[in-house]
């Protein structure tokens, strides 16, 4: 397994497991599936403003992905970003996530980003426990904020500060 940036062969596969996530969880609230195209315009647009889509690989096969982005649009947010991770179905529970995350906050860290922002549905055991493992702390929890399936959901923000500057 190698973890890299991402690049329009691996769309097909990363929009496979979006279009999982989808169908199946409420770790993305959209209803909607998408397309390798969508997917290479999504990563064209991320890359373009200098931030990392990465995949995790077997030989051709993605595994799982993750990213960033801006948290919110506003200058004084500039040094925030809020972060997606996916993995496969058929490659869960084998420390995948912890490995892409681990990744992930080194580049954000790379790029001078002083603050990790995770958006998680509260009956999303797994990916809570993972952040707070990885050092996240619960920020806000929001009840009912979120629709899916024909259930309310609630939505746990949780952040990581990810450098010691008294300043930005």
């Amino acid at each position: 397994m190698q973890i890299r940036d991402a690049g329009p062969a691996d769309a097909a596969g990363i929009a496979e497991i979006y279009n999982d996530a989808v169908r199946h969880t409420t770790a993305i609230l959209n209803e909607g599936e998408v397309d390798a195209a969508n997917r290479v315009a999504w990563m064209q647009a991320r890359q373009a403003m200098g931030y990392p889509v990465l995949v995790a690989v077997a030989g051709d096969r993605v595994l799982g992905y993750a990213s960033f982005g801006d948290w919110r649009p506003f200058d004084g947010f500039r040094a925030t970003v809020e972060h997606s991770i996916y993995v496969h179905a058929d490659a869960r529970g084998q420390g995948l996530s912890r490995q892409l995350m681990q990744v992930l906050m080194d580049r954000a860290r790379a790029l001078g980003k002083h603050v990790m922002v995770a958006g998680i549905t509260s009956e999303n055991t797994v990916s809570l426990a993972l952040h707070r493992k990885l050092g996240f702390t619960q920020s806000a929890h929001m009840r009912e904020v979120g629709q899916k399936f024909g259930r309310w959901l609630d939505l746990i923000f949780l952040e990581l500060r990810l450098d010691p500057r008294p300043h930005p």
